[in-house]
């Protein structure tokens, strides 16, 4: 399996998403599944995660070291089971970049129900809590319903 987590800039947002999924893929046995972040912009490429958005993760225990900023789409957009747009104008820019079927909403998945995973970067410390809380529940339940499609589950 393959997952993209895609927001604005790939600072933010989707790098909080991918470090934590990773981290509950790996202690649930699927470090098989293929997982990237990026951004429908391209100003950060290659650049760090924004560093309030590392600070936040570090705080909580997650590893913030080994990302660096892409640009939609990492390799061929149509070998993705699952795009997962962090907010509505992304999965509005991602609409024709990616398979119909592997393109979602990332709180499609949250337990306290769908939208958007606000951008906190305009904002302070609190907004990068906040997110860090939705990405945190919903990527359990991604996980769930990733290792419920396994075969033999």
């Amino acid at each position: 399996m393959k997952i993209a987590v895609v927001c604005l800039g790939n600072i933010c947002r989707s790098p909080m998403a991918e470090v934590v999924l990773r981290e509950r893929l790996d202690g649930a046995g699927l470090d098989e599944v293929e997982l990237v972040s990026a951004g429908t912009g391209g100003w950060h490429v290659g650049g760090p995660m924004d560093r309030r958005a590392a600070a936040t993760l570090r705080e909580a225990d997650h590893d913030t070291d080994r990302h660096r900023a892409r640009q939609w789409p990492v390799g061929d957009p149509e070998t993705y089971d699952l795009v997962l747009a962090m907010d509505a104008e992304n999965l509005a820019d991602l609409a024709g970049q990616a398979p119909d079927q592997a393109l979602r909403m990332f709180r499609d998945f949250d337990p306290e129900g769908p939208g958007d995973v606000p951008d906190p970067y305009y904002g302070g410390a609190e907004g990068f809590r906040e997110v860090l809380a939705m990405v945190e529940r919903t990527s359990d339940a991604i996980v769930a319903s990733v290792a419920a499609t396994r075969p033999g589950s």
